[in-house]
């Protein structure tokens, strides 16, 4: 297994919430954390990004809906964290844009970081 630096790294901390839109009253925080992580596993790409502002198992199934539906998506799991960067792996066919990945993170509400 080998992992790749893709250089994601971003110091957006705005916030979110899947509660209303904005803050919401779960407590969504922010913070900065480490770049993507990319690595090979059985021909499919699996990347790790952080995530700010998930709090809850709502949080977790906006999020999965949300990276699920990118065209080559094939599994989302993620390492909930309350209050602090939850760590999320996409596996898929073939490589992510960043771009993509953040719009769907932005969409359910948290932040890439």
């Amino acid at each position: 297994m080998s992992f790749t630096d893709l250089g994601l790294t971003d110091k957006n901390t705005s916030g979110g919430g899947c509660c209303g839109g904005g803050e919401c009253m779960c407590g969504h925080g922010n913070a900065e954390s480490s770049a993507a992580v990319a690595t090979v596993v059985n021909g499919a790409l699996a990347t790790t990004f952080g995530v700010t502002g998930m709090t809850c198992g709502h949080c977790v199934s906006a999020v999965t809906d949300e990276l699920s539906a990118l065209g080559t998506v094939t599994n989302v799991s993620v390492d909930l964290k309350p209050n602090e960067e939850s760590i999320v792996t996409v596996t898929s066919d073939e490589p992510l844009e960043t771009a993509s990945v953040r719009a769907a993170i932005e969409d359910a509400g948290y932040s890439l970081v």
